[in-house]
């Protein structure tokens, strides 16, 4: 598989920008463009163009009825509004949902990446998800090479993004977060001991009063990046049963709650007795008042480095400008629609 990076360093420092800014150059510029763990993804890069003509939850022209389709589908929106979905959105492998040029709003419900691969999802907003178990973007089970780029995403009744059982090399970038309770799941829960194969890189992004959860991680490999977290309501990241995460230049910001890190203990189905996971933090930035609540990495394991895994990805320092910058230019986006340049046959 031939890999495809955006060009970047690895351990430097870029201009006060987000990434990316080439992607919007032509349609299909976001494939395989992700850095960190998604970075593969090419979504519906050698298919079709889809137009949605409809904001109909389902039928001709619809949302739902490109996302079934089982060929590879680049999917554009024609339309602006709200899609009130009455059952969760089921993506099929090789899709992109590409909000750009409009300003796309799923309510009710949210999509579901289940048993899929290769999708890449940008410029949607989420809100108003009602229903038990009803998550934003809910990836499960072993679902791989996706991407969750500049998104909006906000009071579900459960997560907003959660990834779970043996799901993995995801990205999440540029999407705002706020109004919410449980953000983000990584890892199902303790039984299931297949989530050690998850890897998720998580950056640029804004958690903007969210509660809990930004993420919260049971198994996995977690690289966080350049993100904004401010005003929690429990911890703003938690460490859970056999979890590494990597925190790298993110900015921590508290509110009444001081303690940035939290670690759970809890018993693998497959072990004996009860672990936690370990928190690793580099050139990340505490402001006003935050506690960091790191403690001793223990249980004959450490953290992984991101660049065991990929060789670069673009990092800023944790400061003022990176902290206005995400505050403005994460989540949904108004840009047009870039033309499509014809690419070659599969």
């Amino acid at each position: 598989m031939d890999q495809v990076l955006s060009s970047s360093t690895s351990g430097t420092h870029m201009e006060e920008s987000l990434p990316y800014a080439h992607v919007d150059s032509s349609l299909r510029a976001l494939a395989a463009q992700a850095q960190g763990f998604g970075r593969f993804a090419i979504g519906g890069l050698h298919g079709s163009v889809y137009h949605v003509t409809t904001l109909a939850e389902d039928g001709p022209g619809s949302l739902r009825e490109g996302c079934r389709k089982k060929e590879p589908l680049w999917i554009v929106f024609d339309v602006s509004g709200t899609i009130c979905l009455s059952s969760y959105l089921n993506v099929s492998s090789y899709k992109t949902v590409d909000g750009r040029g409009q300003r796309i709003k799923l309510t009710g419900k949210g999509l579901r990446l289940k048993e899929c691969e290769h999708v890449i999802i940008c410029n949607l907003e989420f809100e108003g998800g009602r229903g038990p178990d009803v998550d934003g973007i809910q990836i499960k089970p072993k679902s791989q090479h996706i991407w969750i780029d500049r998104c909006s995403l906000r009071d579900y009744d459960d997560g907003l993004i959660d990834i779970t059982r043996e799901s993995t090399d995801i990205t999440i970038s540029r999407c705002h977060f706020a109004k919410h309770d449980k953000t983000m799941l990584i890892g199902a829960d303790p039984s299931h001991v297949g989530d050690r194969c998850i890897q998720v890189t998580i950056h640029h992004c804004f958690f903007d009063g969210t509660r809990q959860r930004h993420p919260r991680v049971r198994y996995g490999k977690v690289h966080l990046y350049n993100n904004y977290t401010r005003n929690w309501g429990i911890y703003a990241v938690c460490a859970s049963v056999e979890s590494q995460i990597y925190s790298q230049c993110n900015i921590y910001e508290a509110g009444q709650k001081k303690i940035a890190f939290k670690f759970y203990t809890e018993k693998a189905a497959d072990k004996e007795g009860a672990a936690t996971g370990c928190i690793r933090s580099e050139g990340d930035l505490f402001v006003c008042g935050t506690q960091h609540g790191l403690m001793a990495e223990s249980g004959g394991h450490g953290v992984f480095h991101p660049s065991e895994y990929y060789p670069t990805w673009t990092v800023a320092p944790a400061a003022d400008a990176l902290k206005h910058l995400l505050k403005h230019c994460t989540g949904w986006q108004c840009v047009p629609r870039p033309a499509d340049q014809k690419c070659d046959a599969k």
